[in-house]
């Protein structure tokens, strides 16, 4: 990472009337923004996405699934707590960040949505453990509410239940949604296959972290949360296939991005899935080494996948694509428009696998 790099240099104004606080009537409705691999920028919608791909070409999906993390309850003293389930350890253990006007003590009980109690078991850095009387998943589906981000400002409701969860969701346990995914609907899947766009999978649960802000002015003094990932065999497999044929690996969202980079920092001809917790943190500098372009969502002022997508697409053409999007009145964050980023050409000619757009002055 350069040591150069400042905070301040990845801040814009944004005013807070485009911050989504509600999904698009349809999945697919909402706007797309297209950085292309000559850091020109195209106002599309999502629907227009297969023109942006070809056969050949290969999505990488996150398939975690939210969970109903969020409950809320009292403790032995009576005052009132609020527990997000952060990471399911066991069956019946959890960490979890827990908001009271006084911490628990180890030994204390929460009672918890007047239905059940979790014993304190300690804490591990900002995060309590907590032991469950029953299956923490299960606690979680009866009694718990979807944990939606900090600048949504309304409780969340059952449509949150079904649009803050992709429709290719299946490994239970992150506390936020991969919300790249968030765009795509079961016909959209459909036409992608059909033009001969692959699809693979890969699971990180996000967590809470994603959403903290960075405290220090130099980024070489950050520390990236911990998530856990894994890469399975076979999406290394059509990643492998994918190269040797000339297509691109695209990653839906920056979780995908995050567990792919990650894997490929560890051994790539691995026989089994290449799993673990990840901190790495990507600033302008890194050289991706797993994937070609990225689908993503537009993100917060000052935060790590700000500077994420700035590592691909270069500092200036994602300022200039974010002013633009505000601009034109984009709308921002989780439920907000989405944004396709090919990386940069490094010469004359075509990336490589890069799909022509009929409209691009380019052979």
């Amino acid at each position: 990472m350069n040591p150069k790099l400042e905070l301040s240099q990845f801040d814009y104004e944004l005013p807070s009337e485009l911050i989504a606080q509600a999904p698009a009537a349809e999945r697919s409705g909402s706007r797309l923004l297209h950085l292309d691999a000559g850091s020109r920028l195209h106002d599309l919608r999502f629907t227009d996405l297969p023109g942006l791909l070809r056969a050949g070409d290969l999505l990488v999906f996150n398939d975690t699934r939210v969970i109903k993390a969020r409950l809320r309850g009292s403790k032995d003293s009576g005052g009132r707590v609020e527990v997000l389930v952060e990471r399911i350890t066991a069956p019946t253990l959890a960490l979890a960040h827990v908001r009271a006007s006084k911490s628990p003590k180890a030994g204390s009980a929460l009672r918890l949505e007047d239905a059940f109690s979790a014993r304190v078991l300690g804490r591990q850095g900002e995060l309590f453990e907590l032991e469950f009387p029953e299956r923490v998943l299960d606690l979680l589906e009866r009694h718990g509410s979807t944990p939606l981000p900090p600048y949504i400002t309304h409780a969340a409701g059952r449509e949150d239940e079904e649009r803050y969860q992709t429709v290719y969701a299946r490994e239970p346990g992150a506390v936020a949604a991969p919300t790249a995914g968030l765009h795509f609907d079961q016909p959209m899947l459909e036409r992608l296959a059909a033009q001969g766009v692959q699809r693979a999978f890969v699971t990180l649960h996000v967590g809470a972290g994603t959403f903290q802000p960075v405290r220090v002015q130099d980024l070489s003094a950050h520390v990236m949360h911990s998530e856990r990932y894994v890469v399975p065999p076979e999406t290394l497999d059509l990643m492998r296939a994918t190269r040797k044929a000339g297509g691109r690996i695209v990653a839906v969202g920056t979780t995908s991005v995050r567990a792919l980079e990650s894997a490929a920092a560890q051994d790539p001809d691995a026989p089994g899935p290449v799993e673990g917790d990840t901190r790495l943190f990507i600033t302008p500098g890194y050289k991706y080494r797993a994937i070609d372009a990225l689908i993503t969502n537009f993100h917060l002022p000052q935060s790590t996948l700000l500077m994420l997508v700035s590592a691909l697409a270069g500092m200036e053409p994602i300022r200039r694509a974010y002013a633009h999007a505000v601009a034109e009145r984009y709308r921002f964050f989780s439920y907000g428009d989405a944004m396709f980023i090919e990386s940069p050409r490094e010469t004359s000619g075509p990336a490589r696998g890069a799909a022509v757009r009929p409209e691009d002055p380019r052979p």
